[in-house]
């Protein structure tokens, strides 16, 4: 499966910039020790991402942060696992469907958090420079509803 590829191969290319938390270690992170590195090329280029806790590429749980400025949409696509997003700051806006539909979306400010299923079709874009904080189960696949929105293939 292609994404899962490249977000392997992502995270084993950045150990030196983001590392991959041992959820048995147990550790707490300030935010000044997050370490920050582009995001893998299966999402629209311009984000950044921190991994807190787990291997996005394992099995597993884990956690991931994702920063991105103004204006940055993720097109339509679903994981086979459950997502939970918690927004950090900013504005997040969401929704349901198998095209980024801005009309159609939910807006989310700092401490909102939305649950989407696994298999579910679904969308975000910022309307404002935002973090939010990602936690399901790895390895981390997503599938986009349009093949022709997977950022990977014109990268």
């Amino acid at each position: 499966m292609r994404p899962l590829m490249l977000m392997t191969a992502f995270l084993i290319a950045t150990t030196g910039t983001l590392m991959a938390q041992d959820h048995k270690a147990g550790h707490a992170m300030k935010p000044d020790q997050l370490q920050w590195g582009a995001a893998p090329p299966v999402l629209p280029k311009g984000a950044q991402l921190a991994v807190l806790s787990g291997d996005p590429g394992k099995a597993g749980p884990f956690t991931i942060r994702l920063k991105v400025p103004a204006g940055y949409k993720i097109p339509a696509h679903s994981h086979p696992t459950a997502e939970r997003v918690t927004v950090i700051s900013g504005d997040f806006h969401f929704g349901m469907g198998d095209k980024l539909d801005e009309a159609k979306a939910e807006k989310l400010g700092s401490g909102g958090f939305v649950d989407l299923p696994a298999q579910m079709n679904h969308f975000a874009f910022m309307s404002s420079p935002t973090v939010v904080q990602i936690d399901s189960e790895g390895p981390f696949v997503i599938t986009y509803a349009n093949p022709a929105d997977d950022p990977s293939k014109s990268q």
